[in-house]
């Protein structure tokens, strides 16, 4: 591609922008080396081709190869494993799209690039979109468990502060019903993938159910296995129950392309108020039935 008026070779923004797209290349190339399923391995390789010619583009420019950003890319392959593969590159889109807007605000002798861009990056959006990944598939199960756990235990810890006023029983007893409750919640789910006859595993929908609930447990009761005042293990807990929450919701929020913040507050309001309620019946029942622990 011949140099353009006002332009530099050496430019410091070209290059940048190079370094960017070829830094993206390995990325994807990485994470599609480690993908099993080879539907997701061929879009992945061919997201990869796209950030190629990306670069290809800015090198008509520098006439000069570049080097990719190995921590970068190190960084997102080791995301890819622990978060998925979609979460990771709805992330990577969305920095990738910040980019977009320096490109645009490019001196006006590469304006033309603009429209090979645009397409490229809206294909990019649709190979992205085509991945399958099975984790998503049973993000309801996993809602299911999260909700579940979060409303019920913040109420009962709430409550139940109050009433007993003691972290280590507060923390057995709360321990004792959580472990009932998530294989109570596992086989419910079982038994309701089973009746829908949906698409899903019924074992892998009940195992992510049940999973799910007793972590979010185990979260919410470690203050009260730590802390000696169950006052501030429960201020500890609901923090920690919106900490929870706002990680979850991010998480879904970034995967499957939802509103954040008004989801967020649904899940918020709702746990910390069941937890409000909760508290006040374990004061009424201290009061009113004299129960000393």
């Amino acid at each position: 591609m011949p140099e353009k008026p006002g332009s530099s070779n050496q430019s410091p923004a070209f290059l940048a922008l190079q370094k960017s797209e070829i830094t993206e290349h390995r990325i994807y190339q990485k994470i599609a080396a480690g993908t099993k399923d080879p539907h997701n391995r061929e879009v992945l390789n061919g997201i990869a081709s796209e950030e190629l010619r990306h670069y290809e583009i800015w090198k008509g420019y520098t006439k000069r190869d570049v080097a990719p950003s190995f921590m970068i890319v190190w960084a997102y392959t080791l995301a890819a494993r622990i978060l998925g593969i979609t979460f990771t590159l709805k992330i990577l889109e969305r920095v990738e799209h910040r980019a977009q807007e320096l490109d645009r605000r490019m001196p006006q002798g590469i304006t033309e690039l603009a429209g090979i861009l645009e397409n490229e990056e809206r294909h990019e959006r649709e190979l992205i979109a085509l991945i399958d990944e099975e984790r998503l598939k049973y993000v309801g199960s996993v809602v299911l468990g999260l909700n579940d756990a979060l409303v019920e235990f913040t109420g009962t810890l709430a409550g139940l502060t109050f009433a007993i006023q003691n972290s280590q029983i507060i923390a057995v007893a709360g321990l004792i019903m959580g472990v009932a409750a998530s294989l109570s919640m596992a086989a419910s789910e079982y038994l309701s993938q089973r009746s829908d006859a949906g698409p899903t595993d019924p074992f892998k929908a009940s195992v992510y159910t049940g999973f799910t609930y007793i972590v979010t447990v185990a979260l919410l009761i470690l203050p009260f296995l730590v802390l000696p005042s169950p006052y501030t293990a429960l201020v500890f807990t609901l923090c920690g129950a919106v900490g929870i929450i706002f990680l979850f919701t991010f998480y879904i929020s970034v995967a499957k392309d939802l509103p954040f913040w008004r989801r967020f507050g649904e899940m918020a309001a709702i746990s910390l108020g069941i937890a409000a309620i909760s508290f006040v019946i374990g004061l009424g029942i201290r009061v009113f039935l004299n129960v000393n622990v």
